[in-house]
């Protein structure tokens, strides 16, 4: 059974950094491609990040280049998001979620297995 686990969710201030985590179980992590999504009250899921079953492709949505940082640790079967000069509208509900396409796709619907999602939320 595959199950995905969010983690490093929290509170922060606006300029401020968090680094979430994944860790993904049922043996998919080393061949699937990973992306974290979004979700803020009243609105739609938003991709946030993706990157190859390698490592070595990533994409992000505009909003969040040069802040955002995805990684994977193939060794840990563990993905991150490092999150940079965090601002307000970057509050939401954060997803890592798996593409067994192995692409780290920007579409929502290349994903199959989806986490429960962390919490995070940038006020003063």
């Amino acid at each position: 059974q595959v199950q995905l686990v969010e983690s490093g969710g929290g509170l922060v201030q606006p300029g401020g950094s968090l680094r979430l985590s994944c860790v993904v179980s049922g043996g998919v992590f080393s061949t699937a491609g990973m992306g974290w999504f979004r979700q803020a009250p009243g609105t739609e899921r938003e991709f946030v990040a993706g990157i190859s079953w390698i490592g070595n492709f990533s994409k992000y949505v505009d909003s969040v280049k040069g802040r955002f940082t995805i990684s994977r640790d193939n060794a840990r079967d563990t993905v991150y998001l490092q999150m940079n000069s965090l601002k307000v509208e970057d509050t939401a509900d954060y997803y890592c979620a798996a593409d067994p396409y192995g692409l780290g796709s920007n579409l929502r619907a290349k994903y199959e297995y989806w986490g429960q999602g962390t919490q995070v939320t940038v006020s003063s």
